[in-house]
């Protein structure tokens, strides 16, 4: 009985390590994946020193895998998908207060109505608040000097504006990021609004990021495109 509790922590680790690594998982799903040299980097990454479980653990996980093709569901997300960019962006980080979000919600109603665009992200400690830089010192005043953490400006947002089915498709965020993140770019704030994933980057890095978010969207095109055919 010990033995097999023993065995299925292995297959849950492994199964974490699987799924916190989607470059793997697709290839596991692709039948891409040497299985012992990726049970040996599971082993050496989880401390894990039973070869075999990891290894069983890997290939049943993989016929699971096999069963449904991950990334072109991402892709057939992302050919369908658009690039919007907006420039002269600032972030304001302020305490996680009732009165600051009442303070803000005066200024909402105001740019309600004026079509101006100003994001807020609650978290347990702080609200981020993505607004234009012009809006920055209303929004300041608004949340008040004492209540302030930290003011960032000089930065862009790119958002990623996708179909409806990305709601109910698993992936295409963490695609994203990876890539973001293998070309070298740091992500200041993300955000995610219904069909939108939202970026907010340093300005010096736009360019690059533009180009590797297109470059996403460009292959994924070009994918979906052959397979018609």
């Amino acid at each position: 009985m010990k033995k097999d509790l023993q065995k299925e922590s292995i297959a849950e680790r492994t199964r974490a390590y699987v799924d916190s690594h989607p470059s793997i998982k697709d290839c596991i799903a692709k039948d891409l994946i040497n299985f012992s040299s990726l049970a040996r980097q599971i082993m050496k990454d989880m401390e894990i020193r039973n070869e075999e479980a990891v290894m069983i653990a890997c290939r049943r996980y993989a016929i699971k895998l096999g069963k449904h093709d991950h990334e072109r569901d991402v892709l057939k997300v992302l050919g369908d998908s658009r690039l919007e960019v907006k420039t002269k962006i600032c972030i304001v980080t302020a305490k996680n207060d009732w009165t600051v979000l009442h303070r803000l919600e005066i200024v909402f109603k105001r740019l309600i109505n004026e079509k101006a665009i100003m994001q807020v992200i609650q978290g347990a400690q702080a609200l981020t608040i993505i607004a234009d830089e012009k809006l920055k010192g209303e929004v300041v005043d608004a949340v008040g000097k004492e209540n302030i953490l930290k003011v960032r400006q000089d930065l862009v947002e790119i958002s990623v504006k996708s179909p409806e089915v990305i709601v109910d498709t698993s992936g295409v965020y963490s695609y994203l990021v990876s890539s973001l993140a293998e070309g070298g770019v740091n992500i200041v704030e993300t955000a995610s609004c219904y069909t939108d994933t939202i970026f907010i980057l340093n300005e010096a890095d736009m360019i690059e990021a533009y180009s590797i978010l297109s470059k996403c969207i460009e292959s994924a095109e070009e994918i979906e495109g052959r397979e018609e055919f």
